[in-house]
């Protein structure tokens, strides 16, 4: 019981020396503050000029922060344009890749299409006939034969494929007399021209156009009637061509 009464005046002792201590403590604060002297004029003007920095420096990064995020935005615009162009860009080149795909097959397809024209003059004879019976005129002057498709030796032009044909022809009379022209396909006359020639020194002619469907190895040629004349020279009046049109 002694010990625990010794210990308990002891810790009463310690308690009210430190509160003397801490009112020793507040005493001398208080006498320090009232013989503190008055702060010098320069440093209330840097505390003042501190204060007036501090709202300057907010204003600064509240506008840097607003600068950055327009920045942003415009970013985010220029970013969706360019997504834009790359769209459109990727779309044209898709549709330049079909176009160059159609041209390869056009250029495939004509190509592969047979190509057929001929243009003929008739002789350098000077006048054919009258003959007592129809012969078969030969334009023997050939200047195209593409295709080989027309045959001076016979004077027949043989389709090589199916199709619609364009064909002309052109007959000269040159001395009185008659001038015709008969067109026969497949031996049988589909077409008959003739000119009366009244004057020796009035030339006639007789200038056809015929679109033909015609089918692989169909033949045409031109005939001479008995009792007619045509006429030809080196100026080439008289002449038989043809070309293809398109296959069928």
């Amino acid at each position: 019981m002694r010990v625990v009464a010794g210990l308990l005046l002891l810790l009463l002792g310690l308690c009210g020396s430190g509160a003397q201590g801490e009112a020793g403590g507040l005493g001398e604060v208080a006498e320090i503050n009232q013989n503190t002297d008055p702060k010098h004029p320069a440093e209330e003007s840097t505390q003042q000029s501190t204060k007036q920095t501090a709202p300057d420096v907010w204003t600064e990064l509240r506008a840097l922060r607003d600068m950055v995020v327009e920045q942003k935005v415009h970013m985010e615009l220029l970013q969706r344009e360019n997504s834009d162009l790359q769209t459109r860009l990727s779309s044209s080149e898709s549709e330049l890749l079909i176009s160059r795909s159609r041209i390869d097959q056009l250029e495939r397809e004509n190509a592969e299409k047979p190509k057929v024209a001929f243009y003929t003059a008739l002789t350098d004879a000077g006048q054919l006939g009258p003959y007592n019976t129809d012969i078969t005129l030969k334009y023997s002057k050939v200047f195209t034969n593409t295709g080989k498709a027309y045959n001076p030796s016979t004077g027949f032009f043989t389709a090589p494929v199916k199709g619609v044909y364009s064909l002309q022809f052109t007959g000269f009379g040159y001395n009185a007399g008659l001038i015709a022209v008969y067109v026969y396909k497949n031996n049988q006359r589909i077409m008959a021209n003739w000119e009366r020639i009244d004057n020796d020194y009035v030339p006639e002619y007789l200038t056809k156009s015929l679109v033909l469907e015609l089918t692989a190895g169909d033949e045409i040629h031109l005939v001479l009637p008995s009792g007619y004349s045509i006429y030809d020279d080196s100026n080439n009046f008289s002449t038989f061509s043809g070309s293809l049109l398109f296959t069928l």
